[in-house]
């Protein structure tokens, strides 16, 4: 029971911490005002303009009596009631009003009727509070007669509700307004503090971080600027190692091939230079697959703009290109570039032909790569993103390579904030899908 009733406050509760915030101050607040409305409008304002209400009718049901037993005392009763009380009495031999002049959800209303309805019955009187601003007009039957009453409008109802609402719902909504001042800048340093973890996350540089805050959140900012600086103190040392070995490798891998172009032995010769190509091309693409994580500026990019060139580089007429939309996108173009460069160049390689497709939605944009190979075996889709696997069977992605090619790819997209997916494409070959936040 207490399970579903948490999965129900959960789903109806907002997200974004603010919000809840703002509930939290907020929600007191409103409950509280609307407790003493309550209280107010129950204990005081109805049972005050009852009585206040019931003593009005009370004169009004005097003046009738006096004036229908002693008809003579009609001048001393009108210019007394109106020199004390402020009230307007006329008589004369007019039948009241068929259009009731009451307003149904009115409370000064309700209470009057009340009233009216206890001293005088139906159908002898009528009333309206809505036709003068600061007066009540009020018709009593009087056997043939119809006396009426002007009568000011304090005397029915005790209180305004008007300035009563006012007076509670204004300070509110200052304590309100006031809150969501200072959950705004409480909650600034938060939501900068999840965007520079994203921008770091998608491989960007994050130099112009600074923490602010209340103290816990800023301690929580300079922890994190503090590890985001190690990391970045790791890949530029480990950039900067496999640049050593590159040099020192590529070296010797060079004098192995002078030496063999001075071998008699021809047959040997072509084997070994064969091996050396080999130790090249691994070392090549270990130090391709360690680059992905190198630090670019991140720009905006023309998605169209960036696969022409793709295809501009690759020169082949079985490469062919449907945009449906335009799309832009926040991206670090060279390692993008490589990726979709590694998915083509495999296509090429065991297909005749590839088909590229983009398409946008809300938030992301979708590039989808089809080939006409012989495929990837559906229980291997996850093994061929390990870095060093390779098929030994159907497409083998990797028989030139040491099996890094789609580890490259997954991880520039997944350093982009996307996702990749592979299957089955629309002629029998590979099907990749790729998926990256606008």
């Amino acid at each position: 029971m207490f399970s579903g009733l948490n999965k129900f406050i959960k789903i109806i509760l907002p997200k974004r911490l603010f919000y809840r915030a703002l509930i939290i101050v907020a929600a007191p607040t409103i409950i509280l005002q609307l407790i003493i409305t309550i209280v107010f409008y129950d204990s005081i304002w109805i049972k005050a303009n009852k009585n206040t209400t019931r003593a009005l009718v009370a004169q009004l049901k005097t003046i009738e009596e006096v004036y229908r037993n002693d008809k003579k005392k009609l001048d001393f009763l009108t210019d007394s009631y109106k020199n004390n009380f402020n009230f307007e009495i006329g008589i004369n031999r007019e039948k009241l009003p068929n259009i009731s002049g009451e307003r149904k959800f009115s409370p000064m209303d309700r209470s009057l009727r009340r009233e009216l309805k206890s001293s005088f019955g139906n159908n002898n009187y009528w009333f309206s509070t809505s036709k003068f601003k600061n007066a009540v007009e009020i018709k009593i039957n009087s056997n043939d007669e119809v006396i009426n009453f002007i009568v000011p409008k304090e005397m029915v109802s005790a209180s305004s509700v008007r300035l009563f609402v006012l007076w509670t719902t204004l300070p509110s909504i200052v304590l309100i307004i006031i809150a969501l001042i200072f959950l705004k800048n409480q909650t600034r340093p938060l939501v900068k503090l999840a965007k520079a973890a994203e921008k770091f996350g998608k491989g960007d540089y994050v130099n112009d971080f600074r923490p602010s805050g209340a103290q816990e959140i800023r301690k929580a900012a300079y922890e994190f600027d503090r590890m985001a600086k190690r990391i970045n103190r790791h890949l530029n040392q480990r950039s900067e190692m496999l640049s050593g070995i590159s040099h020192d490798l590529r070296t010797p891998l060079t004098r192995l091939k002078l030496q063999l172009a001075m071998i008699d032995q021809k047959e040997l010769s072509k084997k070994m230079s064969k091996d050396i190509d080999e130790m090249e091309k691994m070392l090549n693409d270990y130090l391709q697959f360690a680059k992905t994580q190198a630090q670019e500026v991140t720009t905006e990019v023309q998605l169209t703009k960036l696969i022409n060139e793709i295809k501009e580089n690759f020169n082949h007429s079985n490469l062919s290109i449907t945009y449906n939309d335009e799309i832009i996108l926040k991206c670090r173009p060279l390692a993008l570039k490589r990726s979709f460069e590694n998915i083509i160049q495999n296509s090429l390689t065991y297909g005749k032909k590839i088909a590229i497709k983009t398409q946008k939605s809300s938030n992301r944009a979708l590039i989808i790569f089809e080939d006409d190979g012989p495929g990837i075996p559906e229980e291997q889709y996850k093994n061929v993103f390990k870095p060093f696997f390779r098929l030994d069977k159907s497409r083998s992605l990797n028989k030139s390579g040491v099996g890094l090619g789609l580890a490259i790819v997954e991880d520039i997209i997944n350093s982009h904030g996307g996702s990749i997916q592979l299957g089955k494409s629309k002629f029998s070959g590979l099907q990749v899908k790729i998926s990256l936040p606008l």
